[in-house]
C-alpha cells in the first residue's frame, strides 16, 4: 500500500474500529482515514494535573487516578448509576445516566487504579464527575490535553481521541502536491505536519499560523483544480464551428434605438469567437440588473440563426418568458421566427410549434426552465441561453450542455453579482463575461430610507408621482400577520393603501395560482393600475419600464444583495428612480449598514462584496447551487489573498497546459472527484 493509499484506507483498518464504531463514523460521513482527519477538532480541553480530589475546583476538567471501592446500582427506575471512587482516603462518586451496569463495570473495574477524565461538580459536599470518560494508567504519564470533536450517538470523545491518535502516529510522509513556488509560501512545511498540528493544538490559536493557512490553501485549490478540469474537459468537446455574418450583424446593431455599451460590445465579441470556434461554448454572461444582458443574448442568437441553427432561451419564470417573447417579438420579427411554449400553451398549438421545431420552420423557442424536461425534436439546435442560471450547479450545467447535442453551444446569464473571490468557486467551469456599464440613457436610482413612522411622507410623494403617470411597487415580505415575526403583510398593506388609492392598487404574492397573478401583472403593465403590492415574487427579472417607484416594507429584515435585486426591478426605462427602504425604530448594526450602503451605491459588483463581508459566504446566493462543497477551513473573506495566490496558480497551469495528472491525488483527497466523475 502506497503512502497516498493509506489515506483513503476504510476506517475500519484502524485498530479498534469494529463494526458499531464504524457505523457510528458512518453517521458522520467519516468513510476514509482522510475523511477522518478532514473532520477538524472544535476545540482543545484544557485539563489540569492529577490533582488531590480536596483541591479539586467545580467546573474545570481534570484528568485523575482513583480506585473503583463500591458499586450502587438503584433497582429504581430513572436513578441513575453511581461509583464511588477513592484517592488517598478521599472519596469521589462517579455518576453515569443511561448506561448498563455491565458497561461501567469494565469501564471502572473495583480495586484497580484507573484515569477518569471529566468536569468536577458538587453535589451535598461531595465532588463528583457525571458521565466521565476513562483510561487505564499502565504506569503511564497522564495526557494533559485532548481534542474535542463532534460526536454522534455510540462515539464517545475518548473513543474519538484514541482512533485520531493511532491515525496520527502512523500518518506517512506524503510526495508534495504544491508546486515549488506556493510551497515556499508556507516555508515548505509538508501536509502531516500541518494536520497533526491542527489536531494537537487548540484551533483558535493557530488560525493565522503557516500550518493553518497551508491547510486553507490545500482545500482552495483543490476545488480551483476541479473547476478547472471541468472547463478543460469541455473544451475537448469538438463541435461544428458556427460561420456568423457581420455584416448582418451590423445592420441588426444599427437598427437598435440605443448604442451598446463597451462591455457589452465585448461580451458580444467573446459569445461570437466561441460560437466560431470548434470547441464547444460555455459561457456565463454575469452582469449586474438592468445592465443589457438581455441584447446581447438575443443579438447573439440571431447570429446563430442567421448560420442555419435553431436557439432555445430559457426563463426562470413564465411571466419572465413571455417577456423575452414580446421583446424579440417587437423589435426583431423580421429577422426571425418565434414562438412561446409554456404549461398555457393549448394542445393544438403546442403540437403546431413541436412540428414547426421539427421541420425549421420556427428558429427560435421561449420558455421556461422545464423545456428540457419535455420531449422536443430540433431540426437543428445550435444555442442553448439559459437566463437567471443560478438556479443550475455545476452538475446541470453539463447536463444541460449534453441535451443540447454535440454542436450546441450554451450561454447562461445571471444578473446576481457574486464577489470575485467566488466566481472561481462558483462558476470555474465556465468562461465568464462581465457586463458592469450601464446604458447611458439609465439614470441612477435615488435611494432614501425612512422610518415606518414618517409613511404620510412617503403616501404625498407616490401621490405626486402617481399623477405624473408613473408606476410604484410596494413590497412587503408576509402574505398574512404573523405573531412570532412582526412584519406587515401584503395584504394588510394592500387593503390600507386601497382605501387612500381605491381600485388603482391590486396585488401579487407567491400563495396565488398563475394564471391570478399573470392577470394582475398585465394589469400593471396595460397600466389599469398604479400600485403592485407585492411579495420578493417581483425579485427576479421582471420588466415595467413605467415603474419608477419602489417601496419596501421592513427594508432592515432583507438580505443586501436581495434588496439590490429588488431595487432593480425600477430604474429599467430613462425616467428617474426611487427606492424608498421602509424600517422599524432600533435597527440592528447590519440593518443599519445594509441601508447605508445601499444608499451610496448602485453597483451590484460593490453590493455583493459587502454583503460577502456582513453575511459570510455560505449564504451568497449561487454558492449552495455551485454543486461544489462548502469550504471546511477557507473564508472568501479571512483568506482572501490564499484565493488570489489559488487562481494565479490555476491560470499558470492552464496557460502551460500542465498536465491535470499532477495534482490528481490533491482533487481525490479532498473528496472532488466524485463530482468530476458526475459532470464528466
Amino acid at each position: 500500500m502506497s503512502n497516498f493509499e493509506y489515506l483513503l484506507s476504510p476506517i475500519n483498518t484502524i485498530k479498534g474500529v469494529g463494526k458499531k464504531t464504524l457505523s457510528s463514523f458512518n453517521k458522520k460521513k467519516i468513510f476514509t482515514i482522510f475523511d477522518l482527519l478532514w473532520h477538524l477538532p472544535i476545540s482543545r480541553i484544557e485539563t489540569a494535573e492529577d490533582t488531590e480530589i480536596n483541591d479539586l475546583q467545580v467546573g474545570k476538567n481534570y484528568n485523575i487516578k482513583v480506585i473503583p471501592i463500591k458499586y450502587n446500582f438503584p433497582r429504581v427506575r430513572n436513578l441513575p448509576n453511581k461509583v464511588v471512587c477513592e484517592k488517598n482516603g478521599v472519596k469521589l462518586d462517579c455518576i453515569f445516566f443511561n448506561s448498563y451496569e455491565g458497561y461501567i463495570k469494565k469501564l471502572l473495574p473495583l480495586n484497580e487504579e484507573i484515569i477518569i477524565h471529566g468536569k468536577a461538580n458538587n453535589f451535598r459536599n461531595k465532588f463528583q464527575f457525571v458521565n466521565p470518560t476513562t483510561k487505564k494508567t499502565n504506569n503511564l504519564n497522564i495526557v494533559n490535553e485532548d481534542s474535542k470533536y463532534s460526536l454522534s450517538d455510540g462515539l464517545t470523545l475518548n473513543k474519538y481521541n484514541q482512533v485520531i491518535n493511532s491515525v496520527l502516529q502512523n500518518l506517512p510522509e506524503l510526495e508534495e502536491w504544491l508546486p515549488k513556488q506556493v510551497s515556499c509560501l508556507f516555508d515548505n512545511i509538508t501536509w502531516k505536519e500541518c494536520i497533526i498540528k491542527i489536531h494537537k493544538e487548540e484551533i483558535t490559536k493557530i488560525k493565522d499560523t503557516k500550518y493553518f493557512r497551508r491547510l486553507v490553501f490545500d482545500e482552495i485549490f483543490a476545488n480551483f483544480l476541479l473547476s478547472s478540469d471541468i472547463r478543460s474537459k469541455i473544451k475537448k468537446i469538438k463541435k461544428k464551428n458556427k460561420i456568423l455574418d457581420f455584416k448582418y450583424q451590423d445592420k441588426l446593431i444599427s437598427s437598435l434605438k440605443f448604442k451598446l455599451t463597451t462591455d457589452q460590445i465585448t461580451s458580444l465579441k467573446n459569445i461570437n469567437k466561441d460560437m466560431e470556434s470548434k470547441q464547444k461554448m460555455f459561457r456565463l454572461l454575469q452582469g449586474d440588473v438592468g445592465s443589457g444582458k438581455t441584447i446581447v443574448s438575443v443579438i447573439a442568437a440571431l447570429n446563430a440563426i442567421k448560420a442555419g441553427y435553431q436557439v432555445v432561451i430559457m426563463a426562470p419564470t413564465e411571466i419572465l418568458a413571455i417577456q423575452h417573447y414580446n421583446f424579440i417579438l417587437e423589435n426583431f420579427n423580421t429577422f426571425c421566427n418565434p414562438e412561446i411554449l409554456t404549461g398555457k400553451t393549448e394542445y393544438k398549438k403546442r403540437k403546431n410549434i413541436l412540428n414547426g421545431l421539427f421541420n425549421n420552420k420556427i428558429d427560435i423557442l421561449i420558455g421556461t426552465h422545464s423545456l428540457f424536461q419535455e420531449k422536443i425534436t430540433y431540426f437543428n439546435l445550435g444555442l442553448i441561453i439559459i437566463d437567471e442560471q443560478h438556479k443550475f450547479g455545476v452538475n446541470q450545467r453539463k447536463k444541460l450542455s449534453d441535451k443540447g447535442g454535440k454542436d450546441c453551444d450554451v450561454l447562461v446569464m445571471s444578473a446576481t453579482p457574486i464577489p470575485r473571490t467566488m466566481m472561481m468557486t462558483i462558476y470555474g467551469d465556465m468562461d465568464i463575461s462581465l457586463i458592469k456599464s450601464k446604458p447611458k440613457n439609465r439614470k441612477p436610482i435615488k435611494t432614501y430610507s425612512k422610518n415606518e413612522t414618517k409613511i404620510n411622507e412617503v403616501i404625498n410623494f407616490i401621490k405626486i408621482e402617481i399623477s405624473k403617470k408613473n408606476q410604484v411597487f410596494w413590497v412587503c415580505p408576509l402574505i398574512k400577520e404573523s405573531k412570532k415575526i412582526d412584519h406587515q403583510s401584503a395584504t394588510e398593506k394592500y387593503k390600507y393603501l386601497s382605501k387612500i388609492f381605491k381600485d388603482r392598487v391590486d396585488i401579487v404574492h407567491g400563495s396565488m395560482g398563475k394564471e391570478e397573478k399573470d392577470k394582475v401583472l398585465n394589469k400593471f403593465n396595460d397600466r389599469k393600475i398604479d400600485i403592485l403590492v407585492s411579495t420578493t415574487v417581483i425579485e427576479v427579472g421582471i420588466d415595467f419600464p413605467n415603474a419608477n417607484i419602489i417601496v419596501i416594507e421592513n427594508s432592515n429584515k432583507y438580505g443586501l444583495s436581495q434588496l439590490h435585486q429588488l431595487r432593480g426591478r425600477v430604474g429599467r426605462g430613462n425616467k428617474e428612480s426611487s427606492c424608498i427602504l421602509m424600517f422599524k425604530a432600533g435597527l440592528s448594526e447590519n440593518a443599519r449598514k445594509r441601508i447605508t450602503i445601499l444608499k451610496n451605491t448602485n453597483d451590484g459588483f460593490k453590493i455583493a462584496e459587502e454583503d460577502l463581508k456582513i453575511r459570510g459566504y455560505g449564504d451568497i446566493l449561487g454558492f449552495k447551487q455551485s454543486g461544489l462543497k462548502k469550504y471546511n477551513l477557507a473564508d472568501p473573506i479571512q483568506h482572501k489573498d490564499l484565493f488570489d495566490i489559488a487562481e494565479k496558480e490555476i491560470k499558470k497551469i492552464e496557460k502551460n497546459n500542465i498536465k491535470m495528472n499532477n495534482f490528481n491525488k490533491l482533487i481525490k483527497l479532498y473528496d472532488k472527484v466524485a463530482v468530476i466523475n458526475e459532470t464528466i
